[in-house]
C-alpha cells in the first residue's frame, strides 16, 4: 500500500513557504544576483520574517507587510516583525567563488505512472487537492491511499479535511472528482473526520517555512535529501540541486532506451564552497527482475560521464533560476507542475 498527501496554499506551513518565496521574488526583481535565505514563522496574529539577504536593492517594510497580508488574506494581524541581516561573510566567501552555498544531498525522481512523472499516490492526492481547492479556497489537506492489485493500483481510501466546508459537500465534490472517469473506483471516503472546522491558517495553528518536505517533493515513498526549498535563492543547492536532479531524472526517463523502465532516481551531493558535486548518480529501475529476485537497476556515475554542468552556476543558467518564479512553486508544488525542470 502507498499513500501521499496534498496541502492547501492556505495551510499555515504553506503560507509561510509562499511568504518566504514572495520575498525572494521581490529581491530578484530588483537584483537577479540577490543572495536570499528567508524563513517565516506565523502564529495567532503574529508573523516573523527573518533571515539573510545581500543584494543591490531595498527592502521596504510596507512592501513586506503587503506580501504577508496578500498571502494570508488578513489585514488585521497584530504584529509583523522583520529581522533581516546580510549573508555571513564566511558563507559569502564560498559563494563568491561560484561554490555551493551549502553542503547537502538532493534527490530527483521521474517515473511512468502518469503524465506528471511523479508517484501515482502523489499525483492523485495533488489532483484531488487542486480540484477541491478550486471550489473551496481555504485551509485543507487531502490524502490518497493506494493498494496494489493485478491491474496496478486501486484507491482504497481518500481523506479530505477542508475549513468551512461541510462533510456532505466535501463528499459530493470528491464523488464528482471520481466520476470524471480519470480514476474510477469504489473506496472509503473520510471527510472532515474530526468534524466541521471554521478556524484555519495562522489563527488555528503555527506555520513555518520548510516544514512540508514530503509534500514539496515526491511523497513518502521516495527519499529526500532533507533540505527545504522556499526562501532560498539558487546558490543554495538545497533548491537548485533538487531542481537539477529532477531535470536529469526527466531527461533519462524520456530517453528511448529507458522510456519503458519503471523509474529514475538521481542523487547529487555538494560541499559548501565547492562548485562541482562530490556525488552525482543515476539509478534506473527496470521492469525485469535480476537473478536475486530484485528489480534490475542500471547505475550511472554522472561525474564520469560528464553529461551536465552540475556547478551551481551551470544549473542556474540552464534552468533560468535568476528569474522571480518562486512563489508559484511554493503555492502549487515544485515537481510535475510544468516548470522548466519538469520538461
Amino acid at each position: 500500500m502507498k499513500s501521499a498527501e496534498w496541502v492547501s496554499p492556505k495551510h499555515p506551513d504553506k503560507m509561510a513557504d509562499q511568504i518566504s518565496d514572495a520575498v525572494l521574488d521581490y529581491c530578484l526583481k530588483q537584483d537577479p544576483l540577490a543572495r536570499v535565505a528567508v524563513e517565516v514563522f506565523g502564529c495567532h496574529g503574529k508573523v516573523i520574517v527573518g533571515g539573510e539577504i545581500t543584494f543591490n536593492g531595498e527592502i521596504k517594510r510596507d512592501d513586506v507587510f503587503s506580501i504577508v497580508e496578500r498571502i494570508t488574506g488578513k489585514k488585521d494581524l497584530e504584529e509583523i516583525e522583520i529581522r533581516i541581516v546580510k549573508q555571513s561573510l564566511e558563507i559569502a566567501r564560498g559563494v563568491d567563488a561560484d561554490g555551493a552555498g551549502d553542503q547537502g544531498i538532493m534527490v530527483g525522481y521521474a517515473c511512468n505512472d502518469n503524465e506528471r512523472m511523479v508517484p501515482q499516490e502523489k499525483y492523485l492526492a495533488d489532483s484531488l487537492g487542486e480540484y477541491l481547492y478550486e471550489r473551496h479556497p481555504y485551509d485543507g489537506k487531502t490524502e490518497v491511499v493506494l493498494e496494489e492489485n493485478e491491474d496496478g493500483y486501486q484507491i482504497t481510501t481518500i481523506v479530505a479535511s477542508f475549513q468551512l466546508v461541510s462533510s456532505d459537500i466535501l463528499r459530493e465534490d470528491i464523488n464528482k472528482w471520481l466520476s470524471l472517469g480519470i480514476f474510477p473506483t469504489q473506496c472509503n471516503i473520510l471527510c472532515n473526520p474530526a468534524g466541521f472546522w471554521a478556524q484555519g491558517g495562522f489563527d488555528a495553528d503555527t506555520g513555518l517555512t520548510g516544514r512540508k518536505l514530503m509534500v514539496d517533493n515526491y511523497g513518502p515513498q521516495i527519499p529526500v535529501g532533507g533540505g527545504a526549498f522556499s526562501g532560498k535563492d539558487a546558490t543554495k543547492v538545497d533548491r537548485s540541486g533538487a531542481y537539477m536532479a529532477r531535470k536529469i531524472a526527466v531527461d533519462f526517463k524520456k530517453k528511448k532506451e529507458y522510456e519503458n523502465e519503471k523509474d529514475v532516481t538521481v542523487k547529487l551531493a555538494y560541499a559548501i564552497g565547492v562548485a562541482d558535486p562530490v556525488m552525482a548518480t543515476v539509478e534506473i529501475r527496470g521492469e525485469s527482475i535480476d537473478m536475486s529476485g530484485h528489480d534490475r537497476v542500471i547505475k550511472i556515475d554522472l561525474l564520469k560521464e560528464n553529461l551536465y554542468d552540475l556547478t551551481p552556476k551551470g544549473i542556474i543558467e540552464l534552468l533560468k533560476l535568476r528569474e522571480p518564479i518562486y512563489e508559484e512553486t511554493a503555492r502549487g508544488g515544485h515537481f510535475g507542475k510544468g516548470f522548466i525542470w519538469d520538461k
